[in-house]
Parts: C-alpha cells; structure tokens; sequence
C-alpha cells in the first residue's frame, strides 16, 4: 500500500479560507452506496433515520499562537527579539509543550511576554519542542491567553492569511466543552443551533465524547509504505455514559455516525476489545485500508488533503476507488476544501 495511493490533484483555488455562512449552508457531497447526491448540510436530516447517533466531540480549541517578546540585557545594552510561540499540549509537570520560531533566539531560563497579564519562562527544550512554564494557572491563564492569543489556523489557511477575531468564533464548534484542542473537529464547524433542533426533531441522538486534537493532525506522511507510518498520540474519553449511548443505539438497530475522523478515531480506539466501553487515555489508532470498523456505521466529514492519514481512513472506510471517485465529483463539482470548506457523509 504506498503514499502515492491516496494522492489526488487539487486546484488551490478549491481551498477555502472562510467557512460558509450560515454554518449549515455549506454543500453536503452524501455518498451512499454506489450513489453520489450533492446536498446541502442544512438537509441532513433528511439523509438521518429516526434512532440514529451523532458521536460529536465536544473538544475547545484554544488561541494557541502568540506573539511576544523576549529581553535580554547586553553589554550594548538592553535588546529584545520577536518570538512566534505555537502551543501543543499541557504536561503533567504542568508545563506546555510549544513551538518557537526563531528557537535559537532562546536560552534556557529566559522569559517570553506575550502581555501585560501573560508571560512563560523556557524551562527546557526537548526533540526540538520547547517547554514552557507560565505565569498563570487554571482559570487566570485561559483568560489571559483568550486575550493574547490567535486561533492556530491550519497550514494552508495560515499561508494565504493570518487569523483574526472572526476566527475565534468560526474555529469552534458551538458545542465546544472541554478545552485542549490546538486544531478543530472541522465536520463539527457546519453545525449551528438550527440544524441541532431539527436532527432532535427528527428523532437523531446524540453522544459527546473528548478528543484533544493535536497539531500532529496536520503532519505530513514521509513513509512510501503507508503501514510503516507512526501516528501522533492524541488524548481523549469515552465516558460510561456515552458508551452506554452507542451500545444501546447499535442493540435497537440505530446507526452510529462520528462527525469527523477525530470522533470516529476515538470511539474505535474505545471499542478495540470488540464492544465500545468507557475509555480514556492517549491514542495513536491508525486506520487504512484493511481496518475493521466495530462500531461506525456512517461518518460525516470535510473533504482532506491529497497523502493524508485521513484520506487513508476515509478509503478504509468506503474503499479506495469508491473515495477516488467521490473526490473526483468533489473537484469536478468544485466543492470547497478542508478546515473551512463543505462536507461528505459517507455511507459504506
């Protein structure tokens, strides 16, 4: 199974840099069977059968990128240097692991004002990440950084504009609980309040689970035989509840549908033994062709990047040459791309 597998040519001009406004008016590609619908997110009800479950993770992205300063006196005197910092994840020594550009403008020791309210010490720097220790903690800290910080908008965004205010609200799911996330669940970004109301009226469940998605999400595959491939580790849970909620949906015959590949990596990392349970802790699943799915029945997703792990667990799902022709309608049909563009729902 190589990389050039899941390869695909995408115009640039297909990736966007906005999502749709309102969030459910986005396209909706629905791929049932050997059938390929063009909908709108907004008609998903229709496609849904009373006693169906959404699995939503309900994971907050935080504004990880900062902008600061660090200071330094000289014998030329006092001198400062601009440091980009991208935040990763908490440590349990209560340090955060980072990106710095330009790192080696850092020494050990030295500090970072990112604000008035907000600065972190380099504590140390390990396998090129540094660890930085704030000066806040607990509710204190995430105010502060909800003022310093700017959404970590993916790499492709990133690179044809910077992110802004609007952002903070668009990168965000509007039932996002738990906060830990540097990237969101984007398939989760076409939901708003309205079409909540109508999948309920429709007799759709739904089940939160937590999923910290990492910037790791974003890495490229540099391996040629794709099964050599090492995922990055990404925190999350499965409550007793929420398992209790997929089993019993699957006992009375319902379908269980992940929004987004981190919904659906979660609840299969939680059903490994067989049978979805309570699970909790960091998973590096990774699903390619040859996987076997033990409890998604459907999953509704963005559209991925050409080499991705995800374009290889959407294949797993639906098969290589049924996704080869979904994404070939998407491009023909000029569908919006990644983050902020339209979605599928994928019905093996």
């Amino acid at each position: 199974m190589k990389l050039s597998d899941f390869d695909f040519q995408l115009p640039e001009s297909l990736i966007a840099t906005r999502p749709a406004r309102p969030r459910s008016s986005a396209r909706l590609l629905v791929a049932q069977g050997e059938a390929i619908t063009d909908s709108v997110v907004s008609e998903l009800p229709g496609w849904l059968r009373p006693g169906d479950r959404l699995v939503l993770n309900d994971t907050r992205v935080i504004p990880a990128r900062l902008s600061g300063r660090r200071h330094r006196d000289t014998a030329q005197g006092r001198v400062s240097a601009g440091i980009e910092a991208t935040l990763l994840e908490p440590q349990a020594d209560g340090t955060w692991t980072a990106l710095l550009k330009p790192l080696r403008k850092m020494r050990e020791g030295e500090d970072i004002v990112f604000s008035d309210a907000l600065s972190a010490r380099l504590e140390k720097v390990a396998e090129g990440q540094a660890h930085l220790r704030f000066n806040l903690a607990g509710e204190d800290f995430d105010a502060a950084l909800a003022q310093a910080g700017a959404m970590p908008l993916p790499p492709y965004i990133a690179a044809k504009r910077a992110a802004d205010e609007q952002d903070k609200t668009d990168y965000q799911t509007v039932w996002a609980r738990h906060s830990g996330a540097v990237a969101a669940p984007t398939a989760s970004l076409h939901f708003d309040e309205a079409l909540l109301a109508s999948l309920r009226d429709r007799g759709i469940g739904f089940t939160h689970v937590t999923l910290h998605v990492g910037a790791g999400t974003f890495l490229p595959v540099k391996v040629e035989d794709v099964t050599t491939h090492r995922m990055h580790a990404e925190w999350g849970r499965v409550s007793p509840e929420a398992a209790a909620e997929i089993a019993a949906t699957r006992a009375a015959g319902g379908r269980v549908i992940p929004v987004g590949t981190t919904a659906l990596r979660l609840i299969e990392s939680a059903a490994q033994g067989g049978e979805i349970a309570a699970w909790e802790g960091e998973t590096d699943i990774f699903i390619y062709p040859g996987f076997t799915f033990r409890v998604t029945d459907a999953l509704m997703t963005n559209f991925h990047l050409p080499k991705s792990t995800l374009m290889m667990l959407v294949s797993a799902l639906m098969g290589q040459d049924r996704i080869q022709r979904i994404y070939d309608h998407a491009v023909a049909d000029r569908y919006r791309f990644f983050s902020y563009g339209d979605a599928s729902l994928l019905i093996p």
